[in-house]
Formats: C-alpha cells, sequence, structure tokens
C-alpha cells in the first residue's frame, strides 16, 4: 500500500510541474509538448473536455448529437466554446478544438491538440487560425492552420457548429 500510495503522489507532482508548462503555452502561436505521465499525450478529445469543461464523452463527431439538450449549441463562435468539425475520410473520428478568441465574422483562434500528423501528433497546439468557409457565412465549412507548412491547408472541412459550456 505505501509503495502505490509513493506512485500516486509522484503522478500529482508530475501534474502540477506539468501545469504551468500548459499555462504558459496560452496566449503563444507555438506548439507545445503535452504533459506526460498519467494522461500522455493529448488527443483532441481529453484536450477540449479539460479545456471547456464539457464532460461529454465519445469521440469528437459524437459530441454534437451528446451536446444535445445539455449545452447550447451555436452556429457562431464565442471564446470557450467547442467547435466540433464532422468525421470525414481524413478525419474518421472527426476533430474538437476551444476558441481561444474570435478574431472576425469569419475568423477565429483556437487551441487544439493532436491537429495534423508527423510532428504535431500528440501535441497542443494555441491560438491557432480557423476560417469561415462556409458559403453562407454559418461556420458550417472551416478551413484550419496547418502548422507543417506554416499556412492554411487546402483541406475544407464541415463542421456540426460550436458547443457552448454556458
Amino acid at each position: 500500500m505505501p509503495e502505490r500510495q509513493g506512485r500516486d503522489e509522484s503522478w500529482v507532482r508530475r501534474g502540477v510541474l506539468a501545469a504551468p508548462l500548459l499555462l504558459a503555452a496560452c496566449g503563444t502561436g507555438r506548439r507545445v509538448p503535452a504533459p506526460t505521465g498519467a494522461v500522455g499525450e493529448w488527443s483532441c478529445v481529453p484536450y477540449a473536455r479539460h479545456r471547456s469543461g464539457i464532460p461529454l464523452r465519445g469521440d469528437a463527431w459524437q459530441w454534437w448529437e451528446a451536446a444535445a439538450g445539455q449545452y447550447r449549441r451555436e452556429h457562431r463562435p464565442l471564446p470557450g466554446s467547442v467547435l466540433v468539425l464532422m468525421r470525414t475520410r481524413r478525419l474518421p473520428q472527426g476533430h474538437l478544438s476551444v476558441v481561444s478568441r474570435v478574431i472576425s465574422a469569419r475568423e477565429i483562434r483556437v487551441d487544439h491538440a493532436n491537429w495534423a500528423s508527423g510532428a504535431a501528433k500528440g501535441r497542443v497546439a494555441v491560438d491557432q487560425p480557423v476560417l469561415d468557409v462556409s458559403p453562407e457565412n454559418d461556420w458550417s465549412l472551416v478551413r484550419v492552420w496547418y502548422p507543417r507548412v506554416n499556412d492554411f491547408g487546402a483541406s475544407r472541412y464541415p463542421a456540426y457548429g460550436f458547443i457552448a459550456a454556458t
């Protein structure tokens, strides 16, 4: 029993030490590694759950329906709301990101984890641009910043909308 308690305290110490790293990353445009240890590398779902305080479960694309009747579902971004991208061939589980700020009616900044492949896998990217490219200006189709090329990717992703905690 004392051995397990020591391991549990070790994980708590690691979490306490890792928290300032995540907080220091807020407001910057650089990618930062996720804390290691009990949490491991971040994927978009636990990261969005942690950042937004919305305790939904399931794959990213399932959040939209899961939020019905529990949380406000919007087609306009609000800081702190969760952008839910639909499941596609390129995004078989969908994707979640948390709105950090609204730049204009057609541009936001988001924080998200595990966006893009390769070097960004499992990492948190903060203050990343997202553009609304939908014909009706309703955020149903977006382009997302692609850190590997330091520009927007060529892909357009269908989105359900935004889930707000309040």
